[in-house]
């Protein structure tokens, strides 16, 4: 179901935007928990190119042909991922918990899978837990910010997405040449179990907050 947002007046623009946002997100303790998470996973987790090509080339010894049909079977679970995303109301920190947590588990199930067929299988899942909180960290900023500071927040968030994974390639490519690709996607397991550890904090001394600030 999607949440209609009201149409209210453009907030006037001002020097230090940009940082008055900043102020803002730091005074939220759920949208810093999101954002937090979503650099994570997004700067060391979602390098699926490295994690495709090098498995696909160096493990399993694959032509272009089956690296595209891997690409293809992880893009079939984001699709699904979506639809999964879409059919919840209120998405929240739980929510991305546990997608996060599944996302960890798929990277590490997926660094020691034996062949094609399974790691295929292992992406397939990936793709649904990256969805879901790529996904879900979207909806919960768009919905949970006041108005005047949604789009301060969301260049914040834009900013995160576009930015974390040229930080993070480098890395995951380093290591997947100097350890091997199984050790570049370990990275992107722990990634994903460390931003569900930021969850699990945030809602161990949130229990009784409601999830999405109105």
């Amino acid at each position: 179901m999607l949440r209609t947002l009201p149409l209210r007046e453009r907030p006037p623009r001002a020097r230090g935007s940009l940082l008055e946002g900043f102020r803002y997100v730091l005074r939220r303790d759920d949208l810093k928990t999101v954002l937090l998470m979503l650099f994570l996973i997004g700067t060391f987790g979602l390098n699926f190119p490295i994690f495709i090509s090098t498995m696909s080339v160096s493990v399993f010894h694959a032509g272009a042909g089956a690296f595209g049909l891997l690409t293809s079977m992880m893009a079939a679970g984001s699709v699904i991922g979506a639809l999964m995303v879409a059919a919840r109301p209120t998405p929240g920190v739980r929510v991305l918990l546990i997608g996060a947590l599944f996302f960890g588990l798929g990277c590490a199930a997926a660094a020691v899978m034996p062949n094609y067929a399974s790691f295929g299988i292992a992406l397939m899942a990936i793709g649904i837990a990256a969805q879901t909180v790529t996904t879900s960290t979207n909806s919960f900023v768009q919905t949970s910010t006041e108005h005047h500071m949604r789009g301060r927040v969301i260049a914040i968030l834009l900013a995160i997405v576009l930015g974390g994974t040229p930080i993070g390639a480098p890395i995951v490519g380093w290591i997947a040449d100097a350890f091997g690709p199984r050790w570049a996607l370990g990275v992107g397991a722990a990634s994903g179990l460390l931003a569900a550890l930021v969850a699990f904090i945030y809602l161990a001394f949130h229990q009784n907050a409601d999830e999405r600030a109105t």
